[in-house]
């Protein structure tokens, strides 16, 4: 028997971003290894018109709980949705669900955050540092609580090139920036934003750093872990490869990619491409909670979960492996054909993106208007590119993260609770992992049909005879019209025409030749 699963048996367990991707991954894995645990809250904001339940049942009926459903029946009765609101004060939770999440809680993980590189400041210190500090508070006042984990990001810390498993101050406190956020207007905070974030690309990294401080002035008594992922990936193994149901990440990637309309990026190919699957992530999360609560460790640790400094894929690796992928999956209704290239400074990523992305959009825009329907690619194109453009930053550099803390967590656990909870990246085989990837996109975001796939090849067939009938076309026109007004193209011109009729009349006489020895013989 797991020991780590023992300990979640009977346990009440609040996490925080259950509806997001790797919170339903967590609540998974809990429900198929622990599913004698007492209950699992979340905290839901209805949306879309849906209630808190209607939410609840959605999840629950994905593919991705099949086999918990297999070993745990009952889990619609194990999940209690709690009505909340992280942008609100006291999250908006009733005084009556206040109180039992206060009275029953032994372990919370603390999974919300705002993943989003433009967010403006305001909104990204409200999820990622006063969301943490109110949780914190409320936390401080569970009895019953063992351990608080904390999911932050491996790049909260990326102005720097080495990271530890440590916690790094900020020059300005996260108090005061939570207080200046009260009352400086929009156009104040928007104006300072670049002077406070300083060497960090976006709000995103900024704000996960703040919040970790957070975590760390406001931790009291309390048992607090902090587990730092890389870009989380689709899964690697449970509960089966290859689930994803987000366009973060990769995945918007490999569908831009796939489709056609992404063909060139702005990368440095031998840069280390720190993927880490959500399996693995939620794996060593769950182990890091059962240690925190059971060893109680005197400090609060800080767990990198990451592939690069243990098994590393480079960019241009896992690019060449994605296009492989496309050949034997491709996507339904393509654009174009599945091509993309690595560009390495500004001029020549500025040329492909008129060149490959905006003049097809137009082009193919100005056939919508002709044909009477409403353009639509420009527009695409144009939020595709901003998209990319974010991720610059991180697909043109490398980082060196140390894992003592996480080699020494595994090395704590029994032969058992290494084969359930596997965190151990080393075993990651990145060929069939990038291929189940692509394979999960297809599947479970773009929900495409694996019988489709012959016809999606023949799409593939006829755009690319598509495009050599236009290259040649284009080149034929050109080399046409060179030729009219130059005389040097002229004759370059004749002297291939002579020269493939030479070719032609030798090759005809060597056959006769041939012919003739082989009669003769």
């Amino acid at each position: 028997m797991s020991t780590i699963a023992a300990f979640y048996g009977g346990k009440s367990i609040l996490i925080t971003g259950a509806t997001g991707f790797m919170g339903k991954v967590l609540m998974e894995k809990l429900f198929r290894t622990s599913p004698d645990l007492k209950v699992i809250y979340i905290l839901v904001r209805p949306k879309a018109g849906q209630t808190l339940q209607q939410r609840v049942f959605q999840i629950l009926n994905s593919k991705l709980f099949e086999k918990v459903k297999e070993v745990c029946p009952n889990v619609h009765e194990k999940i209690r949705a709690i009505y909340a609101d992280l942008n609100q004060n006291d999250f908006a939770i009733s005084k009556e669900d206040m109180q039992e999440l206060i009275t029953c809680t032994n372990v919370v993980f603390h999974c919300a955050a705002t993943v989003r590189f433009d967010d403006p400041l305001r909104h990204a210190v409200q999820l990622n540092v006063t969301a943490t500090q109110q949780l914190l508070l409320m936390a401080s006042q569970m009895p019953k609580l063992e351990a608080f984990i904390h999911i932050s990001t491996a790049f909260s810390n990326c102005n720097l090139k080495h990271i530890d498993e440590v916690i790094y101050p900020c020059p300005v406190e996260p108090k005061k920036i939570i207080d200046s956020m009260e009352w400086l207007d929009d156009a104040i905070i928007d104006e300072i934003t670049p002077k406070l974030i300083g060497d960090r690309p976006n709000t995103y990294t900024y704000t996960k750093a703040l919040g970790e401080m957070v975590v760390q002035q406001e931790s009291g008594n309390l048992n607090i872990a902090i587990i730092r992922p890389s870009i989380v990936g689709a899964t690697w193994q449970e509960p089966f490869p290859g689930w994803v149901d987000n366009l973060n990440g990769p995945s918007g990637l490999i569908i831009a990619a796939g489709k056609g309309f992404l063909r060139a990026i702005k990368a440095t190919p031998k840069a280390v491409a720190d993927l880490i699957p959500v399996d693995t992530v939620v794996n060593l999360t769950l182990a890091v909670g059962w240690y925190t609560a059971v060893h109680r460790p005197k400090s609060t640790l800080v767990y990198h979960c990451t592939s690069g400094n243990l098994n590393p894929c480079n960019w241009g690796k896992m690019g060449f492996q994605v296009l492989a992928s496309f050949e034997k999956i491709p996507f339904e209704r393509a654009f174009r054909r599945p091509y993309a290239d690595f560009t390495t400074n500004n001029f020549t990523t500025q040329y492909w993106n008129a060149v490959s992305h905006r003049a097809p959009a137009i082009i193919y825009d100005f056939y919508l208007r002709l044909t009477g329907r409403k353009p639509r690619m420009t527009k695409l194109m144009n939020r595709l590119l901003r998209t990319v453009s974010m991720l610059e930053y991180f697909i043109n550099r490398s980082w060196e993260w140390s894992t003592y803390n996480t080699e020494m967590l595994m090395s704590e656990l029994s032969p058992e609770d290494q084969r359930v909870f596997n965190f151990d990246v080393r075993q990651l085989n990145w060929l069939e992992y990038i291929e189940n990837y692509v394979l999960g996109v297809k599947k479970y975001l773009l929900k495409e049909d694996m019988a489709g796939i012959p016809e999606a090849k023949q799409h593939l067939k006829r755009l690319r005879n598509i495009h050599y009938l236009f290259n040649t076309a284009l080149f034929l026109i050109a080399w046409r019209l060179l030729i009219a007004r130059s005389q040097m193209a002229r004759n370059v011109w004749f002297f291939i025409m002579w020269f493939h009729f030479f070719l032609q009349a030798f090759c005809h006489q060597e056959a006769r030749s041939d012919f003739h020895t082989a009669h003769v013989l």
